[in-house]
């Protein structure tokens, strides 16, 4: 049966801005992870560690797809031909691509209250169909993806950026993040934002703020 919706959350002239992975998706599941590491052929441990590693290029746009997957298996010490690149991304950006219904339900209270969203995501440009096509995507009135800025969270200037685009004061950016660094980076600029851990801590926080 199809959950009540929530009563609308209205805070215009701010404008919340959200991250998406691990906010409005889920994080990967224990197997879509275990997946990805057969796949790999490699031991979790070291694997992780050279994923998270050589992450940050591939999110500024800096580093290709199969540079980024070249460079994890220089440090796991083996050989990836194309096709094995191909198939690695493929299960990857798989398990990104599941959302947080309590999130989403969170993000149609705002829009029915008629408060502006934003979505910035620290991802590579392929991840950008998804976001500015996905079902949710209308929601947003503008998508920024770091792949394509060439600039990461928690820099200032990525959202130095996004506050320009949207032609907001900086006091006017509400920003929610799962990484307490990337919400200091939008408060190190003038804004507010929230350490995302679950919806309804979110949600009660949003509405703290149109009491």
């Amino acid at each position: 049966m199809p959950s009540t919706a929530p009563a609308p959350i209205s805070l215009a002239p701010r404008v919340v801005v959200f991250d998406y992975g691990e906010v409005i998706s889920r994080e990967p599941t224990d197997a879509d992870r275990a997946r990805l590491v057969a796949r790999a052929g490699a031991a979790a441990e070291p694997f992780w560690a050279a994923y998270w590693a050589h992450r940050e290029p591939l999110d500024q746009g800096t580093a290709s797809i199969a540079e980024y997957w070249a460079a994890v298996a220089r440090d796991l010490g083996v050989e990836w031909n194309a096709v094995d690149v191909h198939e690695l991304w493929a299960i990857d950006h798989r398990g990104w691509l599941s959302l947080d219904p309590d999130t989403l339900r969170v993000l149609h209270a705002l829009a029915e209250g008629g408060t502006r969203l934003a979505l910035l995501s620290n991802a590579g440009a392929d991840f950008s169909g998804w976001l500015r096509s996905g079902s949710f995507a209308p929601l947003f009135e503008r998508v920024f993806v770091s792949g394509e800025l060439g600039l990461v969270k928690p820099n200032a200037a990525i959202y130095e950026h996004v506050i320009d685009e949207l032609g907001i004061t900086p006091s006017e950016l509400l920003f929610v993040d799962n990484k307490s660094e990337n919400v200091e980076g939008a408060r190190a600029v003038g804004g507010d934002g929230h350490v995302f851990t679950d919806a309804a801590a979110l949600e009660a926080w949003l509405r703290s703020l149109a009491a």
